[in-house]
């Protein structure tokens, strides 16, 4: 399998994946508040934030793993691409995505479902996030991993249409 099949680019709703987890674009405390952190406690019933909670305070571009919760999804990575109120980078989302990655990896992980961490409220740049995102995944693939699919999931046709500019650069001919 090449790498243009085992990594995806679609628009759509990361709770409504059928991947074996999905990733948070979190804060360095675990707070689930807004964006993909609060469409995860919306759908939840307080499991997934008690977990962050017992995890406590992760580094920047850290990511840690709970469960699902009630979301129906096994596992929530939590990819700590900014600290709570402060605006993420390039470095930051990139350590992050390959954290979350390696968490993946870790629990033998075949499927994950990514977001564009770190453009919400942490203000990166679309075209940053893709193309640092981008080549996390394929460095990734490119070794030992459980992964067969890394399916990134954008909400907006901006970022759709960055990620899909991003990928035929990064990953030209698969």
């Amino acid at each position: 399998m090449n790498l243009r099949e085992r990594i995806r680019i679609i628009k759509g709703d990361i709770i409504a994946q059928d991947t074996e987890a999905i990733v948070n674009a979190a804060n360095t405390e675990l707070l689930l508040g807004s964006g993909v952190a609060g469409a995860i406690r919306k759908a939840d019933d307080g499991t997934i934030q008690n977990e962050c909670n017992r995890i406590g305070r992760i580094p920047l571009g850290e990511a840690a793993i709970t469960s699902g919760g009630a979301t129906g999804i096994p596992w929530v990575i939590h990819a700590a691409g900014m600290h709570l109120g402060e605006r993420a980078t390039g470095d930051s989302v990139k350590l992050s995505v390959r954290n979350s990655l390696l968490r993946a990896k870790e629990k033998g992980l075949k499927s994950i479902a990514v977001p564009a961490i770190g453009t919400g409220v942490g203000g990166l740049k679309p075209d940053v996030c893709a193309r640092v995102s981008l080549e996390e995944a394929r460095n990734h693939l490119a070794g030992e991993t459980s992964l067969s699919e890394i399916r990134f999931v954008l909400f907006s046709d901006e970022m759709l249409e960055s990620f899909m500019n991003a990928y035929e650069k990064i990953l030209p001919d698969g």
